[in-house]
Parts: structure tokens; C-alpha cells; sequence
């Protein structure tokens, strides 16, 4: 029998089915599920909205080049478009939020007929080798160099260092809303909008990567949202399928006007069951309207945790948008992620620090008093290891 080749570290954890907000173990533990695999899960695991298209679809046909027309693509196009990031008139799916990444710079450089590439310290958007140039952090980068040459790293959330870094020769500048892996990170508005102003400046592209902000986690469709800005490009992924694997990218016309066939090919980018995903997934968005639950319940959580946490000796901050929720530690949360997960809550890294908390917007009070409990609980003791 083959053995995996595995990237992660194992987590202990055998799952045996996952509903809703719950994971249940093969010996029957049930697991209130703030992981979700890195966000994805973020509309409930097996949302039956979703596994019903996905069964409709499975029963019609699942394989279909993209040169080809269908009914489910139809469908899909007329519910993306009323979520929509401002100002954008083109959208294409991919597997994967680096694959979204890659054909952003492939555009970029296209539209532009430049170059340079921008983004920002504590920036991470994927480990295939276009999307790992723009990931800052050389725990990543070092070992597969050398990667795309024309990359620059601006301060994150410095003004200071926006003309420094964002010149003529700049293609597109990608940036997060909030930083995920980079320790749940928002950016603040005086930032982004300094940067928006600049990238025009100069005539190069803006490229808002929202895999994992994006489609209602943070309590708006699209987290950008806030910053009243509007961007040429628009990265979606994880939550946008409800647990199926595929991205998006949305475009401005100034884009789209700039692709020539054969430009990009993906054999299952795009494919009909993605479609259908997608289609249901922006269903069940609108009707459940999300954002505002994600955003309600995403408070409540925080300011639960803050209260429970601020000023403990072994904690730097409490922090986040909606339902992406950073507990920044004094020390490594290894032990504390592990606790938890031994007490029946599932967290995640994020940076070097932070416990990371990534959970669906169906999460009832009780599910919000579990996690803060049990997080709490871990990282008190964790705490009191730490400082003694």
C-alpha cells in the first residue's frame, strides 16, 4: 500500500462526517469546527442547497470544455452578477486560489505590457511559483528560489512606503484585506485607499485578493467593500463553492478587452460542476443573507474572547473582521490549538503567533460560548506554562 505524501503535519484527527458546523471523529467525538478547512467550509459543511446542485449536475453531465455553452454556466453568470464586486463586467473560475493568482499577473502583465509586481509584508497568496513570489514570508519562498524576479515588498499598512515601492514599471499591486496567514491582519482605509490612488497614478492594475475574505465572511460580500475603493481585478475562492474546489476571478471591461484566446487554459477550470457550486452557493448568500449574519455573529465571538482574554499576560491582542477572528499570543499556539482541538473546538495558525478562528456563519450562541470557553481555557493555561 502507498504511503502519503503529505504536506501538513498530521493532526490526530480521523474524520468520519462532517454537517453544518460540526465534524464527528471516527469514535463519535463531535468537533465544533472553526477551522473549516482554512475557510472554506465557511457555509456549513454539506450545505444541502449546494449538494443538491452538485447531485443535479453529477446526473446530467460533469465534463465539458470551456469553449462549449450550457444552461448551468447561464445560471451561474446571472446569480454571480448580482454580487459582483463594483465595477466589474467578467468573471472566469479556476481550481484554486494560487491558480487565480497566477492568471491575475499573466492579465496584469497583458493589460499593461509591464513587469513589476507589488504587494506587501505579511502578504500570502499561494505556494504555486507565481503566487509565492507575492507571498512574503521566506519560511515559503527560500527554498523554491529562484521565483519571479520583478517582485517588490511594500510595508503593509505604511503609507509611507507606497511611492517607494509602486512606480511606473508596476504591472499590478495585490493586496489583502485582510491579511490571513499573515496573523489576521486588516488593512486600515487610509492605507488601501493611498494605495488605490497611487496604483492609478502610475496606470498599473489593482489586484484585491479576497480568497479568503471574500463572499460574506467578513460581514460585507466582498471585504474591500469598506474601503470604498474598486479594484481591477478581484480574487475569490475557498468560501465562493461552499466545499467544492474552485476560485474566480472577476475583471473591469479594461481588462477583459485586453485577452486574446489562448491566452489562459485550465482542463477543469471551470467545469460544470464548479458552475453549479458556485450557482448555489451565491443562492444560498443572497437568501441567508450572510454577510449580515457573519458580520452579527463574528461580533459577538470577538467581543466574547476579548472580554474573556484581554489582559492576560500571555496575549497581545484580540482582533478581526466578522467571522475571521485572530487571538494574537505572546508565544507559539501550538499547544493551545492542539488544547482546544482535545476539548472539541478545531482552530488554526495563522503567522507565527496567532490562533486563527475561521468558523461558518451558522454558529448558534451556544456554538459561540464553546469557543470561547474552550479557547479561553487553553490559552490561560497555556499562558500560565508560558510565564511561569
Amino acid at each position: 500500500m502507498l504511503n502519503l505524501l503529505s504536506f501538513y503535519a498530521s493532526r490526530g484527527l480521523r474524520v468520519a462526517r462532517a454537517s453544518g458546523q460540526y465534524i464527528w471523529d471516527s469514535s463519535g467525538k463531535r468537533y465544533v469546527d472553526a477551522h473549516t478547512g482554512h475557510g472554506v467550509a465557511f457555509l456549513g459543511h454539506n450545505n444541502p442547497v449546494i449538494v443538491r446542485a452538485l447531485n443535479e449536475q453529477l446526473s446530467t453531465f460533469m465534463t465539458a470544455p470551456q469553449g462549449y455553452s450550457a444552461d448551468v454556466v447561464d445560471e451561474a453568470l446571472d446569480m454571480l452578477s448580482r454580487v459582483a464586486p463594483r465595477g466589474t463586467t467578467h468573471v472566469t473560475l479556476l481550481n484554486s486560489g494560487s491558480e487565480a493568482v497566477e492568471l491575475a499577473i499573466k492579465l496584469a502583465r497583458r493589460a499593461t505590457g509591464r513587469k513589476g509586481l507589488v504587494a506587501f509584508t505579511g502578504s500570502f497568496h499561494g505556494r504555486t511559483a507565481g503566487a509565492l513570489s507575492l507571498t512574503h514570508n521566506p519560511r515559503y519562498r527560500k527554498p523554491f528560489e529562484p521565483l519571479l524576479s520583478d517582485v517588490r515588498f511594500g510595508r503593509f499598512n505604511d503609507v509611507g512606503s507606497i511611492d517607494e515601492v509602486i512606480t511606473e514599471d508596476v504591472a499590478a499591486v495585490f493586496i489583502e484585506p485582510v491579511q490571513g496567514e499573515g496573523g489576521v491582519r486588516p488593512a486600515s482605509t487610509h492605507f488601501v485607499r493611498a494605495v488605490a490612488n497611487r496604483v492609478s497614478e502610475v496606470g498599473a492594475l489593482l489586484v484585491i485578493d479576497e480568497v479568503q475574505t471574500g463572499f460574506g465572511r467578513t460581514g460585507r460580500v466582498w471585504a474591500h467593500e469598506k474601503f470604498g475603493v474598486s479594484a481591477d481585478i478581484v480574487l475569490a475562492g475557498k468560501a465562493i463553492g461552499g466545499g467544492f474546489p474552485v476560485s474566480a476571478l472577476f475583471v473591469k471591461e479594461e481588462v477583459a478587452s485586453s485577452v486574446r484566446p489562448g491566452d489562459h487554459g485550465s482542463t477543469y477550470g471551470g467545469n460544470p460542476l464548479a458552475w453549479a457550486a458556485v450557482s448555489a452557493a451565491t443562492k444560498v448568500l443572497l437568501r441567508d443573507s450572510v454577510p449580515l449574519r457573519a458580520g452579527a455573529v463574528g461580533r459577538v465571538l470577538t467581543d466574547s474572547l476579548e472580554e474573556s482574554l484581554t489582559g492576560l499576560i500571555g496575549v497581545r491582542d484580540v482582533r478581526g473582521e466578522g467571522l475571521m477572528i485572530g487571538v494574537e499570543l505572546r508565544f507559539l499556539p501550538s499547544d493551545v490549538i492542539r488544547c482546544a482541538q482535545e476539548r472539541g473546538v478545531l482552530v488554526l495558525r495563522a503567522g507565527a503567533t496567532v490562533v486563527r478562528l475561521l468558523p461558518p456563519y451558522i454558529i448558534t450562541p451556544e456554538d459561540v460560548g464553546v469557543i470561547t470557553d474552550v479557547v479561553s481555557e487553553c490559552v490561560k493555561g497555556a499562558s500560565a506554562r508560558w510565564a511561569g
